[in-house]
């Protein structure tokens, strides 16, 4: 087999030499093993004006690629004062730390190391990174015999290490499908990161998000004038494919339903024709809510750097939600909101008794799943209107789809969303093709940007992981003709295009209610020869 290029070699990016990987350990321990940063295979660092704005720890200028990282004055004890109180806290933690047997069960089912051969990359190393340090400290084994208990000292090194390969996991859980013991190198990695963040150290691609949320209310750091221009300007091209005017009701007080979506939904194509799904859907069914231009983002980046971040950006949708007084809450199409709403909400900021168990207004159905967190998920609340028949469609619409889906980590694996997102999908487009099943539902794969790392700068990391979702896509491309990928969640919708032009070109990507708004029969539309896109229907190039 032919050596693997490095990147400053020609040709490094082109498929055939990320297909050829180097995965042979290296030659001495991977404990001395030298961590190596180049381009396309690390992150921009946070910039010191993001944690400033958030009142964080030592803000400062760095680069990855410096020796000298300017660590803070006592920066060993912040860490594991740290690591000592999230294992107070946690007994699941604690046994985390204890319970792996290294059996490897994981190590293949990662997207990054199947995409890198990175040893490192595989969840029980990676997890390794930061239990060999737990062992070191706080285990009696660990302290008397040293390395051969598989303990280390906690020294820059390390910290440059967990730096990289704690940026190369996005979190997405898959491993822990397929532990024997369930261990989550998702919690694992979302420790590490919290404890590089007392220190001053994170991705831009995660504090920026998180920052403009907390000042502005969005991840883009879009005021409110230019949320409602954004929908007023969506409204306008729906008009023109439909004919039907839509009025966007924007913090209307009273309202009996607040809508969250990412901020991405408003701003960047593909996410705009989901958006505009949403709003043709809402003024079909004549429902009773509202946007709020200060909780505009449904996103929470905050769990991708710490429990403190998330919570802070999770209450400001239940803040907004009481000042309206809404009865309930709906999600659009989101990952790691679900995520953060369904599985922390209620140690975090719940739970949200002040706002009325979720009914739908339409067909009275009550959501007893959102009991306590008060938030439906679009697909779910969808997929029961048309089960009421309460929607006329037109599947016919999406002729030109011919549809696979792509099962988003957060909802999917981590909360169990798989059937509604397919109900709506088989509902409004004829053509509908499943990937392989150790691809999709509890196994799906990656998109490999999630978690942060969607950044350019990234580009050789976010390939690498995304190869198996590209892989498994073009084999139903060259299977089944499929040209659309379907999702619902905005990171992948952002991430996925890249993924699929790479892997599997002739592939677009498509949010789910893009094609639910092409397939509704609005009241009162003119004739429609274009869908959302402003694409012939018919297929012709006019």
């Amino acid at each position: 087999m032919a050596a693997p290029l490095k990147p400053d070699q020609p040709g490094y990016y082109e498929r055939a030499a990320l297909e050829r990987l180097d995965r042979f350990p290296p030659a001495g321990s991977w404990l001395r093993a030298p961590v190596a940063f180049h381009p396309g295979g690390v992150l921009h660092p946070a910039k010191a004006k993001n944690l400033e704005s958030l009142g964080l720890p030592n803000a400062h200028a760095w680069s990855p690629l410096d020796e000298d990282w300017n660590l803070p004055e006592g920066w060993q004890k912040i860490v594991l004062d740290g690591l000592a109180e999230r294992l107070a806290g946690s007994r699941t933690l604690r046994l985390m730390m204890d319970t792996c047997v290294r059996c490897g069960s994981c190590a293949e089912k990662c997207p990054f190391f199947m995409g890198s051969g990175d040893p490192r990359n595989m969840p029980v190393l990676r997890a390794e990174l930061l239990r060999s340090i737990y062992r070191r400290y706080f285990t009696v084994s660990g302290r008397l015999l040293g390395s051969l208990a598989g303990a280390r000292e906690l020294t820059v090194d390390v910290i440059k290490e967990w730096f990289k390969y704690f940026f190369q996991c996005s979190e997405c859980r898959r491993c822990a499908v397929f532990c024997p013991y369930g261990i989550d190198t998702a919690e694992i990695t979302m420790l590490a990161r919290d404890l590089l963040l007392r220190i001053g150290l994170s991705a831009n691609w995660v504090m920026e998000p998180v920052a403009n949320c907390y000042r502005t209310g969005n991840h883009l750091g879009i005021q409110p004038q230019g949320i409602k221009d954004s929908l007023e300007f969506l409204a306008d091209e729906l008009q023109e494919v439909t004919g039907v005017r839509v009025e966007v009701p924007i913090n209307r007080k009273g309202a009996e339903i607040l809508f969250v979506t990412p901020s991405g939904d408003l701003l960047a194509d593909p996410g705009t024709y989901t958006a505009m799904g949403y709003l043709a859907l809402f003024h079909q069914i004549g429902l009773d809510y509202t946007f709020s231009t200060y909780a505009s983002e449904g996103g929470n980046f905050g769990l991708f750097a710490s429990p403190e971040l998330m919570k802070r950006l999770n209450a400001k949708i239940y803040a907004e939600a009481k000042r309206l007084k809404v009865k309930w809450i709906l999600g659009g199409e989101c990952g790691h909101m679900w995520r953060v709403v369904h599985q922390y909400m209620d140690t975090m900021n719940g739970p949200a008794d002040f706002l009325a168990e979720p009914a739908s207004p339409i067909t009275g159905t009550r959501f007893v799943n959102a009991r306590s967190t008060k938030m439906v998920h679009i697909a779910e609340f969808t997929a029961d209107l048309m089960a009421h028949g309460r929607l006329a469609l037109d599947p016919s619409r999406n002729a030109r789809v011919n549809a696979t889906f792509h099962d988003s980590c957060n909802p999917a694996r981590s909360m169990g969303l798989l059937e509604e997102p397919r109900a709506v999908l088989r509902g409004v487009c004829a053509n509908f093709h499943e990937m392989p099943a150790d691809t999709i539902r509890e196994r799906t794969l990656c998109c490999g940007g999630g978690a942060g790392l969607g950044a350019d700068e990234n580009m050789e990391v976010r390939l690498r992981a995304g190869m198996g979702r590209g892989k498994a896509v073009a084999h139903v491309r060259d299977a089944h003709g499929v040209n659309t990928l379907v999702t619902i969640c905005a990171i992948d919708r952002a991430t996925l295009p890249t993924v699929c032009d790479y892997w599997a070109p002739g592939v677009r990507v498509a949010g789910l209610h893009e094609l639910v708004g092409n397939a509704l029969l609005m009241k009162g539309e003119k004739p429609r020869t274009r869908n959302l896109r402003g694409e012939s229907i018919a297929g012709d190039n006019g």
